[in-house]
């Protein structure tokens, strides 16, 4: 079997590089820190790499809107380089911050995420639920999951005909909800995202962009309740932490498939 190869693109502002860096090694990743810079100065391939991961943060300090200045760089200066790469079923994962980069690149459908409709930055952990019919290469058998959300844009907003072609092609992924499972409201959707959406994929379902952290939930200890869960599960408390399921799944699709 072959290695997954991971490069977790950072540049001014990024500061959730060395979180989503160790997402990989923990699953078996060969994993590389890269510079913007270095892809465009040519020092750097993304020919190299199977999976990239554009993490979460401020990159150019959101100058002009969230994610713009970086993901104008990736369409501009690295454009023929990034839709190989993905015209070659290789993965790509933005989070938070890297969602709002795909999004404004086109990687993802028609889209965009705006500011917090309560008007300030949100920090808190939110439940998702997977809604994604197998369509999306990250997500496998992920049903309810626990996450952190950290954001002052991430409103999802698209147009009615846009949702529906998305609905079709099986592009929506995670949806907010409540500790039940069910359909929430402020705060438990804590942006007032059009239908709770979190996260999406494109048609192919390689490239995948979410707004909570999946990276801050890597042992069962970054859990913020997780002296209860000790209790809970005595001696059986669960050895990582929830997010890990969508890092492991792109690693083990990258090694048997690409």
């Amino acid at each position: 079997m072959k290695k997954a190869k991971a490069i977790i693109l950072r540049t001014a502002g990024t500061n959730c590089d060395k979180e989503t860096l160790l997402a990989f090694q923990i699953c078996g990743a060969e994993t590389e820190l890269v510079h913007i810079n270095q892809l465009i100065s040519g020092k750097k391939s993304l020919k190299e790499y199977n999976i990239i991961a554009i993490p979460g943060g401020f990159s150019y300090g959101d100058d002009v809107a969230a994610g713009i200045v970086l993901a104008n760089e990736l369409k501009h200066k690295l454009q023929k380089d990034v839709h190989e790469f993905v015209k070659a079923g290789k993965l790509i994962i933005g989070i938070c911050n890297g969602f709002q980069v795909l999004v404004k690149t086109g990687l993802l459908p028609h889209s965009t995420l705006t500011f917090n409709t309560s008007g300030k930055f949100e920090a808190r952990w939110v439940y998702l639920k997977n809604v994604n019919k197998g369509n999306c290469i990250f997500t496998k058998n992920i049903d309810i999951i626990y996450l952190p959300v950290a954001h002052g844009e991430g409103k999802f907003i698209t147009d009615k005909n846009t949702l529906k072609n998305m609905k079709n092609n099986d592009e929506v992924v995670f949806k907010y909800v409540g500790k039940d499972g069910k359909p929430c409201g402020y705060p438990d959707n804590p942006n007032d995202s059009m239908e709770s959406i979190a996260g999406i994929c494109n048609k192919q379902g390689n490239v995948f962009g979410l707004m909570p952290h999946p990276e801050r939930f890597l042992t069962p200890f970054q859990h913020p309740h997780w002296t209860r869960l000790r209790e809970n599960y005595a001696k059986k408390m669960p050895s990582e932490g929830e997010g890990i399921k969508i890092f492991k799944n792109a690693v083990q699709h990258a090694k048997k498939h690409l």
